[in-house]
């Protein structure tokens, strides 16, 4: 290793084998769709968040139904999921009177709609266990391809491999870069999801409850 030799992040990088790039580049784009993923997931649950919020409180401030569900029915925004909930079940009601076709419209409604909030989850779980094997499968190559090249050097010193192994080594860096945002995102957005579920699953017993009486004329 010469006195000038450039040990920078980008030289590394540069410098690495061919397969280690590839990597490099892999593990990057891996982490570059896990971020584009967290913040869409963030707004989309904070919204959510919010239109339940208020949805709830119109509900349960004792308004009509029939006013709640014409502003059910205008209100086509994707967050609005408590209020897509209580639309399916309600309309269901109004046509068949029927206690368990409500519920069974409001289940149904319920589980698309958490499909949509836990689309892409799978992915960021995905990186979060695979993308430090990557990483370590990159730095093991190059640190083997560090070693072949001393086979022709006849005194062989730490100097001489220690930027084939600094370069291999970053490939475990990224790779940790990307699976630590993604593992602690999925966790989050798993429990918020989670707490939004019961909440919806609260809500239409709730109102089942309700459709339930006034059925029976109570």
């Amino acid at each position: 290793m010469t006195p000038t030799q450039d040990l920078s992040f980008l030289s590394l990088v540069l410098n690495a084998s061919l397969l280690v790039q590839l990597v490099m580049l892999l593990l990057l784009s891996m982490s570059i769709a896990s971020w584009t993923i967290i913040f869409k997931k963030t707004a989309i649950l904070r919204g959510v968040r919010r239109d339940t919020e208020r949805f709830e409180r119109d509900f349960w401030s004792g308004g009509d139904l029939n006013t709640l569900l014409g502003a059910a029915q205008r209100n086509t925004r994707s967050d609005a999921v408590l209020e897509h909930i209580f639309e399916a079940g309600m309309q269901e009601f109004m046509k068949v009177r029927e206690i368990d076709a409500a519920r069974r419209a409001m289940k149904a409604t319920y589980q698309r709609e958490m499909d949509m909030l836990e689309a892409n989850l799978p992915f960021l779980a995905s990186v979060g266990s695979v993308s430090p094997y990557i990483g370590l499968f990159g730095t093991v190559w190059g640190i083997m391809h560090a070693f072949r090249g001393l086979a022709n050097v006849q005194n062989a010193t730490l100097a001489a491999v220690a930027p084939g192994i600094a370069e291999a080594l970053v490939a475990t860096a990224i790779g940790l870069f990307a699976a630590i945002p993604a593992v602690v995102a999925y966790n989050r957005t798993a429990t918020d999801v989670d707490r939004l579920a019961i909440r919806f699953e609260t809500f239409i017993e709730e109102f089942t409850n309700i459709l339930q009486r006034q059925a029976s004329g109570r």
